[in-house]
């Protein structure tokens, strides 16, 4: 009676226990199925900073084929394309979505409409070389300046104005520029100025004054050293300050970011960021150096 006693006691005894063990495995397998879930939920919450850009405009955009860089930083894929694109402002775009944590999601978009895409929701900032006027500020609202630049002029390098230095010496001069830019406001201040078709992007600007159907473009100072860079047949003027370009009232030389108008809350988290990475004038001109340099001979 005694063994029998004992044998039953056994019985129960591993009974509880096969009975403990299959709960700490579910409380285990529940814990890690918790664990997955939080993590699948934090990645779905991540934010993903949409930017608008022409990808067309070096050293502040461009699209290439490869994601590889020279100096083997890597471009970021063009949303819906094959494309990848790179420049001082995927750069300065990446940064500032590090810094908030968020995922870089580029648009490659047309300069013309690329306000029209923002305010329809397909991106939700500008991130493309714009420049502040009060004009656009009453349609989009603007961060502080991520760059500052001059503007300058292109002129064959071979042409009659490849030594001039003084913006009186171009009276009479042909001259284009981009369409839609802040530039259109510089063409006129040419004396005697002979206006001709202003082009939907920079390097049909490049390519007029390239061929001698303009005597100049007008362009801003980064641009203008890309092309310069890229085509032999191009240099660029820069004028002092008492001989050259009067910044236009309601403009500047401010490069911003654009967000839809009342979104205070993007606004703020941009212009935090800026001022996290210290985002000063020495910073702007070392990156932008960098771009130029790493800029594809074919943009």
């Amino acid at each position: 009676m005694k063994k029998r006693f004992l044998s039953i006691l056994a019985c129960m005894t591993l009974a509880v226990s096969l009975l403990a063990g299959c709960s700490a495995g579910a409380a285990g397998t529940s814990d890690s199925k918790a664990a997955t879930d939080s993590e699948t939920t934090a990645a779905a919450e991540k934010k993903v900073l949409r930017v608008g850009m022409e990808c067309a405009y070096a050293p502040f955009n461009w699209t290439q084929s490869s994601p590889d860089v020279s100096n083997g930083d890597k471009a970021v894929p063009i949303y819906g394309t094959s494309d990848y694109a790179y420049g001082y402002d995927v750069m300065l775009a990446q940064k500032l979505a590090d810094q908030l944590g968020w995922t870089l999601e580029i648009h490659k978009v047309d300069w013309s409409s690329i306000v029209l895409g923002m305010n329809s929701g397909d991106y939700d900032v500008i991130i493309a070389g714009m420049g502040y006027t009060d004009e656009r500020e009453k349609s989009v609202d603007f961060t502080d300046p991520y760059y500052i630049r001059n503007n300058v002029v292109i002129v064959n390098s071979k042409g009659a104005y490849a030594n001039a230095t003084k913006l009186s010496e171009f009276t009479g001069a042909s001259a284009t520029t981009q369409i839609g830019t802040i530039w259109e406001q510089y063409v006129p201040q040419i004396p005697e100025v002979n206006t001709q078709t202003f082009y939907e992007t920079t390097s049909e600007v490049v390519m007029a004054v390239s061929m001698g159907t303009a005597d100049c473009g007008v362009l801003d100072e980064p641009t203008a050293m890309s092309a310069a860079i890229a085509n032999t047949n191009i240099k660029y003027i820069k004028f002092g300050d008492t001989d050259g370009f009067t910044v236009p009232a309601g403009q500047s030389l401010n490069v911003c970011i654009a967000v839809k108008e009342g979104d205070k809350e993007l606004k703020t988290a941009l212009d935090g960021a800026l001022d996290a990475i210290g985002w000063d004038e020495a910073k702007m001109n070392e990156l932008m150096d960098l771009a130029v340099t790493l800029q594809p001979l074919s943009n």
